[in-house]
């Protein structure tokens, strides 16, 4: 596996209602600074997003905020303007995410986060990338997406190893544990 470098994160750019996801946000903020990750991320001031990018700037952490046009007016003001890539739409910010980032995490977040992880899950069934992807189930957040996803393969809707192409984890060691020792597998055969 390449080294992993740049991290892209998927989040919500509301708060949550359960302090812990703030504190796992700051914690991985400061293990990415500390291990000279750059963070790839939507640049967003509001929520989650905010604390991420603003604890990552605190600590002197590399950041490059990926916003597209018709986001631009929620970017993170401190953020320098070389660091921030303009996209024309969506899709195009979902593509420069992947080609920016070695690895993805989905934090806890609402339908755009849902879609995001979505979408990297279903290029990697397709082999349009080989990065980790990481679901940091912070106090369960994700336990009923993984249900569904489970019930989809066990309904036959997608085979059972297509579970294995993404990362449960339950706190920020143990995600970067997992990252280290994860391997892509491409499935023999998929489905939609």
């Amino acid at each position: 596996m390449k080294s992993i470098q740049s991290i892209c994160v998927f989040y919500g750019s509301n708060t949550g209602f359960n302090k812990n996801y703030k504190k796992l946000t700051i914690e991985l903020a400061k293990y990415l600074a500390l291990h000279h990750h750059r963070l790839v991320y939507g640049g967003g001031r509001l929520g989650l997003m905010g604390v991420l990018g603003n604890t990552m700037l605190d600590q002197g952490g590399d950041i490059l905020g990926v916003i597209p046009k018709v986001l631009v007016n929620e970017r993170l003001t401190r953020i320098p303007s070389e660091k921030i890539i303009t996209t024309s739409d969506l899709s195009e910010r979902k593509q420069y995410m992947l080609d920016a980032s070695d690895a993805f995490i989905a934090l806890p977040g609402g339908f755009g986060t849902f879609e995001e992880f979505f979408t990297m899950l279903a290029w990697s069934q397709l082999n349009l990338h080989q990065n980790p992807l990481v679901l940091l189930n912070i106090d369960g957040f994700f336990d009923p997406l993984i249900q569904l996803l489970n019930n989809a393969a066990e309904e036959g809707f997608a085979p059972k190893e297509n579970l294995d192409l993404f990362i449960v984890a339950k706190d920020v060691p143990e995600a970067f544990e997992k990252l280290t020792n994860f391997h892509h597998i491409l499935p023999n055969k998929w489905t939609n």
